[in-house]
């Protein structure tokens, strides 16, 4: 086969590829597209469905810090309850305390009265 033969097959070769090839990349480009737009639609459902689970996430974390909360409250309430009923006992505690003394201090004075008194008698 001379040259000139295999430049006119060539040349047939190439008029035949360069025939197909703009359908080709016609549907190449079509198919691609196609693929885009599924992706599109799975990256959007995707993200729908993380926002859902985001939400639920996000319910969930509040009805347990709500429940957390109330928890504290109610610990905080009987701590306060405790420490109000020890330092009223400690006050009456006190306040016995002090009125024991004092009577212990009126009759110190009262036997003071006395003394002085029966001095003053004797002079």
């Amino acid at each position: 086969m001379t040259v000139e033969e295999r430049l006119y097959k060539l040349e047939g070769i190439v008029e035949g590829v360069m025939a197909v090839l703009p359908d080709r990349v016609s549907a190449l480009e079509a198919r691609m597209d196609l693929l885009r737009q599924e992706v599109k639609a799975e990256i959007a459902g995707l993200r729908q469905e993380v926002r859902a689970e985001i939400a639920g996430l996000r319910q969930e974390m509040e009805e347990k810090f709500n429940g957390l909360r109330q928890e504290v409250k109610a610990e905080v309430g009987g701590l306060r309850q405790e420490m109000e009923e020890k330092f009223g006992g400690l006050r009456q505690e006190v306040k016995a305390e002090i009125n024991t003394a004092f009577n212990k201090a009126m009759l110190y004075f009262t036997a003071i009265a006395v003394v002085l008194g029966v001095l003053t008698l004797f002079r």
